[in-house]
């Protein structure tokens, strides 16, 4: 992160979900390694089906913490119906029921052209 978050912000990693456990792996890898590195910053994985927690648990989990804004940071690499509608749609849903609450909804991580950069160089086996 390059700026700070605010104080009484958390982040929540939402993923797709599978009936394969091992599919989330990688989505609570990024989670681990953000607490390590910001261990003040409260961090979740929250799942849109198949896996579990979804998201409307997630942010009452954190709102139980005190937070007052949460950072909703899709991690899908491709942006298909579930990244331009489906979750817009959860969000405005949660917005609706949690009108104290701030949330942040972010661009899929696969539009972040640091991702773009890093794909390639991986693809390139420069990373």
């Amino acid at each position: 992160m390059t700026q700070q978050l605010p104080i009484g912000t958390g982040v929540i990693l939402f993923a797709h979900g599978s009936r394969d456990p091992l599919w989330r792996l990688p989505i609570d890898a990024v989670a681990q390694s953000m607490r390590q590195r910001w261990p003040h910053l409260p961090v979740a994985c929250a799942f849109l089906e198949l896996t579990t927690p979804d998201l409307p648990t997630v942010v009452e989990q954190l709102m139980g913490q005190g937070l007052s804004q949460l950072r909703i940071v899709p991690m899908f690499l491709g942006v298909g119906r579930h990244a331009r509608e489906d979750l817009p749609k959860l969000v405005d849903e949660l917005q609706q029921a949690y009108p104290q609450m701030q949330f942040q909804l972010t661009p899929s991580v696969g539009e972040h052209p640091a991702m773009t950069t890093l794909m390639g160089d991986i693809a390139a086996g420069s990373a």
